[in-house]
């Protein structure tokens, strides 16, 4: 029956796909980030000054898995919803959800909103907009703007993992690596009929 389900179903064409995965990372993303808020984990325990022995231990949890977890929804769904049946283009369409993610948040950033995602991604608007007023540099200030870029490098990355083995997941092929040296040699096999 399952079959026969799958036979008559067609898949999305590829951006429609990548697109709705984009907009289901940032969704939940969002979600997390706020979620975050509402318990606290924003906080950071120091004052002013964003160093990384001054963020607590639930702020770089939630921050973390808000970046990892939002990227596999947003490739899990670009697969899903393409209909990828094989790893490798699943995984390739939860690396393409992420690339459209990002003009999204710089986007964002550059509206002052990617605040409630989290101080993670504070660093894609490093320097100050130009309708805001600028304040004078001071090496506090070099050092903070450097911890944010260093914090968000680390959370795009940890989005590209996780939009990659999310769009791994949604193919529904085992995820080990030992399956793909046998997987070409099980579909050329002739099966033994009994």
């Amino acid at each position: 029956m399952e079959r026969d389900f799958e036979a008559g179903w067609r898949p999305w064409p590829v951006w429609s796909a990548v697109w709705v995965g984009a907009l289901s990372a940032l969704a939940v993303g969002l979600i997390i980030g706020l979620i975050g808020y509402a318990v606290g984990a924003h906080q950071l325990a120091g004052p002013r000054t964003m160093t990384f022995k001054n963020i607590r231990l639930v702020t770089m949890l939630f921050n973390v898995a808000g970046a990892f977890f939002a990227f596999v929804v947003g490739g899990w769904v670009a697969a899903r919803i393409a209909g990828v049946r094989r790893a490798e283009p699943a995984m390739l369409h939860g690396a393409v959800a992420w690339l459209v993610t990002i003009p999204m948040m710089l986007l964002l950033g550059a509206l002052g909103a990617t605040a409630m995602y989290g101080s993670w991604y504070s660093g894609l608007v490093a320097g100050t907009p130009t309708w805001a007023t600028t304040a004078p540099s001071t090496p506090e200030l070099a050092a903070a703007v450097r911890n944010s870029a260093l914090a968000t490098v680390a959370a795009m990355l940890l989005g590209l993992v996780g939009a990659v083995i999310g769009g791994w997941m949604a193919s529904g092929e085992p995820m080990r690596l030992g399956h793909y040296r046998r997987r070409d040699i099980d579909i050329d096999r002739p099966r033994r009929v009994a």
